[in-house]
């Protein structure tokens, strides 16, 4: 598969970076002629991947989230939202519906779900005290 653009953000892990990020990603993926449907669900996967990052990767502390994605002459969409924060002790459970590390703030659980809901492939690579990255994929167009 052939690149034919990328492009690459970082910015601090703090809640109002996470629209910046769904409008970037969503903006970015709109060379490739996508239907409205696709990109909100662009919009919604990222904006999990990028709150798991803000929320669960720093938790309490600052740090930065970093999000490349790259279009491809096929018409695949990838995705990848880094952080390096806590990351993930055991990524089977972390995926499963209604898990989360957080219930006394009310978190559903779902981030994961949802992307795998609106996504076509959604994979996760963590190191506990290195941080984690979400890889995800969507073909937008036939080529």
């Amino acid at each position: 598969m052939q690149i034919i653009n990328q492009m690459k953000l970082e910015f601090l892990s703090i809640p109002e970076n996470e629209g910046f990020a769904r409008v970037a990603v969503s903006a970015f993926a709109v060379q490739l002629d996508p239907t409205l449907d696709m990109l909100a669900d662009i919009k919604t996967a990222v904006s999990e991947a990028v709150t798991n990052a803000i929320v669960h990767g720093y938790a309490e502390n600052m740090g930065v989230v970093s999000i490349s994605a790259s279009l491809f002459e096929n018409g695949l969409l990838s995705v990848s939202v880094a952080d390096r924060g806590r990351g993930i002790d055991d990524i089977p459970q972390a995926m499963q519906p209604f898990f989360t590390t957080q219930p006394e703030k009310e978190r559903s659980g779902m981030g994961f779900s949802v992307m795998q809901t609106f996504m076509d492939r959604v994979t996760v690579e963590s190191v506990p005290g290195e941080g984690t990255t979400v890889r995800m994929e969507k073909k937008l167009k036939e080529a």
